[in-house]
């Protein structure tokens, strides 16, 4: 499909998981992506996967915790008609397990990093555009032991939508998609880590908690940003899009 010809995207976070296959997708799509990693040999696959498919991509580094190299990312971007702040750090525990420095960690990632994006993100939209945040279904369901991770997904949720509200005049549309597990290279990290001798069966307790059977695919994520940002979705601001496997219907 060519949805998307003529038009420029940014993606933070596009080096590998959820993020790589949107950066893919909207290129294939006929976006001009910029993919925003915290070095440019993260985003090497990335780079290379979308050229070699005849897309266009370049790479920008920067940490998306740091408000001046976000500035300096974003002043390379002549133009943006898309932004998808993807970018995102996970921990595990309750609020009494969670430190401190925990909190400012995960903060400073998922909220100040979305915040950096929005804010630089919608100077560049001079004609009008779209913006995908990835929250979580953690910012709707009470999970257990993701205390700081639920917090920052709040966030982002509340700051897709006082977003919406504040630039519809603008042309701007601003939504986000709330996945539940999906099937990334941190989830096999996170595996071979804490259960190295029982991965088999942590893999299936894990996709088990999907009412659907089994997690995502992060080229599915891709394929709902990807209508989001479309003229298609050109109706749609304001909203968060569960895709789940049916965990907050059904659980």
């Amino acid at each position: 499909m060519t949805r998307l010809t003529d038009k420029t995207a940014l993606v933070t976070g596009a080096g590998s998981g959820i993020g790589r296959a949107i950066a893919e997708r909207l290129a294939a799509e006929g976006a001009h992506v910029f993919a925003v990693e915290l070095t440019a040999d993260r985003a090497a696959e990335t780079l290379v996967a979308i050229t070699a498919a005849g897309g266009k991509c370049d790479v920008l580094s920067a940490d998306v915790a740091d408000t001046e190299a976000m500035r300096a990312a974003f002043a390379a971007v002549p133009q943006l008609d898309i932004l998808v702040n993807n970018a995102g750090i996970a921990h595990i525990g309750n609020v009494s397990e969670t430190k401190p420095e925990d909190l400012d960690r995960l903060y400073a990632v998922n909220v100040r990093g979305v915040y950096h994006g929005l804010h630089f993100g919608v100077e560049k939209m001079t004609r009008g555009g779209a913006i995908v945040n990835i929250c979580s279904v953690a910012a709707k369901l009470g999970i257990s032991d993701r205390f700081a991770y639920s917090m920052t997904k709040g966030a982002v949720l509340s700051m897709t939508m006082s977003v919406a509200r504040d630039y519809v005049a603008n042309g701007i549309r601003c939504n986000c998609v709330c996945p539940a597990r999906i099937h990334t290279p941190f989830v096999d990290g996170y595996l071979e880590k804490n259960y190295p001798d029982t991965k088999a069966e942590m893999f299936a307790k894990l996709s088990a908690w999907q009412p659907i059977g089994r997690m995502g695919e992060p080229s599915e994520v891709a394929a709902l940003v990807a209508f989001l940002v479309s003229d298609e979705a050109a109706f749609i601001t304001g909203s968060a899009y569960d895709i789940d496997g049916g965990v907050t219907l059904l659980r």
